[in-house]
């Protein structure tokens, strides 16, 4: 949530805009944070400490509305759980090759057509994609701005999602 934050203290929303701000982190075993690989080794690495096992997605959202005095302000957390396949090292090597790793949290996209890493996950779908829009359009409902599609996790956009996880779905 801190450095959602941080990003929406950078910018100031004038009317009618609502500004949206979030950050994502992979943690493993409760604690440790996988950020984004900047080498193929540190790629390699994670990709390796995540392969056929569970992981936790956490990403905080932070919605500021400009057009109310005082300016309103809605904040959240949304975690999925994401279990990774058993892919092979060849199958690293082609997706690191490639260049995918390097701008992910984690070292990985779960909508990657090709590397397919995830086995399954529960909760958003759109959390791991990076951008939960069940917990954005929550916090626009909040806020008062007129949201068709969402609500909580599997929402709309979870079940559109659903499709491209490879293996048994969420």
């Amino acid at each position: 949530m801190s450095v959602a934050a941080a990003k929406a203290r950078a910018l100031r929303p004038g009317p009618p805009e609502t500004l949206v701000a979030a950050d994502t982190l992979v943690v493993v075993d409760q604690h440790e944070i996988l950020g984004k690989p900047a080498t193929p080794a540190a790629a390699r690495a994670m990709l390796e400490r995540l392969r056929g096992r569970d992981h936790q997605v956490l990403t905080g959202v932070l919605l500021r509305r400009g057009d109310a005095e005082p300016m309103q302000t809605w904040a959240g957390v949304v975690s999925t759980r994401v279990v990774m396949r058993a892919y092979t090292d060849a199958e690293i090597e082609a997706y690191i090759e490639r260049g995918e790793p390097f701008d992910k949290a984690g070292g990985y996209a779960v909508q990657d057509q090709a590397f397919r890493p995830v086995e399954r996950l529960e909760g958003c779908y759109l959390n791991v994609v990076g951008l939960p829009l069940c917990a954005v359009a929550a916090g626009l409902r909040t806020l008062g701005v007129d949201v068709a599609a969402g609500g909580p996790p599997p929402c709309a956009y979870c079940e559109r999602g659903r499709p491209l996880v490879s293996r048994s779905g969420f």
